[in-house]
């Protein structure tokens, strides 16, 4: 089997509800970026990235030049295994793993699909049935968020993640965290999300102020050191986010104490190769996952759906139904939550088949 064809779209994405975040940072409508690898049997396998500049140092408008720029390797190549071309492409092109992700992810269709097997039989197996998601309340005024999350929970939602920060204003965030807290009561999980924009000073501030509420953080400040000290003034666990994107980041996170659960997010790390290792990693390492990317749609979401289902369950905290954020949806057979879990497709590879008339004539063909 050989890649003969390389196709490339961009398709906006608009949630359902505008997420407003720390230091004033919003994620409305975005961009992301598609990609089908045709072979000459007639099987395809699909990718997608979809990139948050004021998150992560990637951009949507950067990822066809970079896979421009990897084309060579890729057309004609053998996608069977894709962690053996996925390494040819890490010594023609270093970094760039945000443009990466999206053609091992399209590999790993091809190569499971071939196998006739779904993904999750190909890097695990089935470990359970379903999985938990968690659900993103967004930071606007603390006497709004409550609404948010007992919708959610009436749906069976038992993790969720408060954005803090909006307003930098530290005693609302208390509030925030306060009233979650209270219109979900005491044992589902409630943890506190800055995307690294508090200072160490306001996020101890909070965390003291909430610790009797059962709180975790999730990484409040930019540097490890700073997040070390705020977990150092709390006692309170912590989950890192935005630091961790290599095995390098997640050893540290874990000398340093402050990983008890971690993000392992698909373009941050480079695709589902890569956060196959640093899954395995997190497992001898203790901590606990949340398998899950930036944002996207269906093809992202049944990615890390099969990484997930796989992994041992005692260690997934939880997975993401980004899908189920943002419209429109890709695939509108793609998997959905029911009763606060999501589970992957049973068919072969990722299990997805975007839709074309809404995808339109691709933008790049590289063949």
């Amino acid at each position: 089997m050989k890649i003969k064809r390389l196709s490339l779209w961009h398709c906006e994405l608009t949630s359902h509800e505008t997420y407003y975040m720390a230091d004033g940072k919003t994620c409305d409508t975005v961009e992301t970026v598609i990609i089908r690898l045709d072979t000459d049997t007639g099987l395809s396998g699909w990718g997608e990235v979809c990139p948050i500049p004021h998150y992560l140092p990637a951009y949507a408008r950067g990822v066809a030049p970079a896979i421009a720029e990897m084309a060579p390797l890729i057309i004609g190549a053998d996608p069977i295994g894709a962690e053996a071309l996925m390494l040819k492409l890490d010594s023609h092109l270093q970094g760039h793993p945000y443009a990466k992700s999206p053609i091992d992810m399209a590999l790993w269709d091809l190569t499971a699909q071939a196998a006739k097997l779904p993904l999750y039989q190909l890097v695990g197996g089935a470990c359970q049935a379903d999985m938990p998601l968690y659900h993103s309340v967004t930071c606007i005024a603390p006497d709004e968020m409550p609404r948010i999350a007992s919708d959610a929970y009436q749906q069976g939602i038992r993790q969720f993640q408060v954005k803090l920060g909006a307003d930098q204003d530290w005693q609302a965030d208390v509030e925030r965290l306060r009233l979650v807290r209270d219109a979900v009561g005491a044992g589902p999980l409630v943890y506190g999300d800055w995307n690294c924009g508090a200072s160490q000073l306001d996020a101890s501030r909070v965390g003291r102020a909430v610790a009797h509420l059962d709180i975790m953080l999730e990484q409040p400040c930019r540097t490890m050191a700073e997040c070390e000290a705020v977990r150092r003034a709390t006692g309170l666990p912590m989950k890192l986010d935005e630091s961790a994107h290599d095995t390098a980041t997640l050893l540290e996170g874990c000398q340093r104490g402050i990983m008890d659960a971690v993000a392992l997010k698909l373009s941050k790390f480079g695709g589902v190769s890569a956060v196959r290792r640093a899954r395995d990693l997190c497992l001898y390492l203790g901590a606990k996952m949340c398998i899950e990317d930036t944002w996207g749609s269906d093809i992202t979401t049944s990615a890390l759906l099969h990484l997930g289902i796989s992994t041992e369950p005692a260690r997934v905290l939880n997975v993401c139904d980004l899908s189920g954020y943002v419209a429109p949806r890709l695939d509108a057979a793609a998997p959905v939550r029911q009763a606060g879990r999501i589970a992957p497709s049973t068919q072969a590879g990722l299990g997805v088949q975007p839709d074309i008339d809404l995808l339109g004539p691709a933008e790049l063909i590289l063949d």
